[in-house]
């Protein structure tokens, strides 16, 4: 029973500056996203030794197919502004376990 998502993996095209420039624009289109329920998870990915928050990041979407998620990725500002390059990989999730709470009363949501 394999839950079927794609992953981009994006990393810099240019300087910090090209990156910071689009940074709202590629946040709201991940706002966007989150809220039509394509955008699963998506964040910075750190350097080798796990210490440092690099350039690179990981977005992971929710698609029909992998034209669909190619869209996505092609439409967010960060690629097609050339700010980044990107991967984009099909993945099928076969094993592992979500599990998250949500206070209503208290608006608190866990992960884990």
């Amino acid at each position: 029973m394999a839950l079927e998502l794609f992953v981009v993996v994006s990393t810099p095209a240019s300087g910090p500056e090209a990156v910071k420039a689009t940074l709202p624009a590629h946040l709201a289109y991940q706002r966007k996203l989150e809220e039509t329920g394509q955008l699963v998870l998506a964040g910075p990915l750190s350097d080798d030794s796990g210490n440092e928050m690099q350039g690179a990041g990981m977005i992971i979407y929710r698609a029909e197919t992998m034209e669909a998620a190619m869209a996505l990725a092609q439409a967010d500002p960060m690629h097609s502004a050339k700010a980044r390059n990107f991967t984009l990989r099909k993945w099928l999730v076969n094993e592992g376990a979500l599990n998250m709470s949500v206070g209503l009363s208290t608006g608190r949501v866990s992960l884990s």
